[in-house]
């Protein structure tokens, strides 16, 4: 669970009877809670639940990016961790989710889910910088550049493995209103996300594929 000013917790809920029937309802998808919890270590013990809104009424393709974005967060947030914006920065991409019809263009819906990646792993720390090569030049726009995880971007005269700097800059400002960015952006974020993530796919992700 993600708990606002804290960071992502595991518990067990120890409610019982006629309360465990109302709660159960709230402990749903989407579901902004206000939680009483206990417990010193690892697991904590949720001991009451409050529904402080709605539940988001997410359908279609905006459902599926839902599922992503919480799937996501289960696999690589850890436990127990101090991150205090984690649940802000995924409550604001949620609401951006929202805020989309099922119909809405399919870039639409990449510019939230690679924002909310690429910011993510800024705040797990894991982040790139996009500002400089590996030999601490700054980057250029018309430059091609092979990222290493153990160097960062190295410039290299292949553009055909290679990502262009003037794109490197838009995918910096989390600018991914271009369509090459788009794809490049993708191929990064899965990139850096592989080690988080092991070698278990995403399910979510199959949610996304031609029927």
């Amino acid at each position: 669970m993600l708990v606002e000013g804290v960071g992502q917790l595991m518990m067990l809920a120890r409610i019982k009877g006629r309360q465990a029937l109302r709660h159960n309802a709230h402990l749903q998808p989407f579901s902004l809670l206000l939680v009483r919890y206990s417990g010193r270590h690892d697991l904590k013990y949720l001991n009451d639940i409050e529904l402080h809104t709605q539940p988001l009424a997410l359908k279609g393709q905006v459902l599926y990016c839902g599922f992503y974005l919480n799937e996501l967060s289960a696999r690589v947030i850890p436990v127990n961790e101090p991150l205090e914006s984690i649940f802000s920065l995924y409550h604001q991409h949620l609401l951006q989710l929202h805020s989309l019809v099922d119909s809405a263009s399919k870039h639409q819906f990449e510019l939230t889910l690679r924002s909310f990646e690429f910011q993510l792993l800024e705040q797990l720390g894991f982040g790139v910088e996009f500002d400089c090569d590996a030999d601490g030049e700054a980057i250029s726009e018309t430059a091609y550049y092979q990222y290493t995880r153990e160097l960062g971007f190295i410039r290299t005269d292949d553009r055909h493995i290679g990502f262009l700097g003037r794109v490197l800059q838009q995918i910096a400002q989390h600018d991914f209103t271009d369509e090459q960015v788009r794809r490049q952006a993708k191929g990064l974020s899965r990139y850096l996300l592989r080690p988080l993530l092991g070698h278990k796919p995403l399910k979510s992700r199959e949610l996304f594929q031609p029927r």
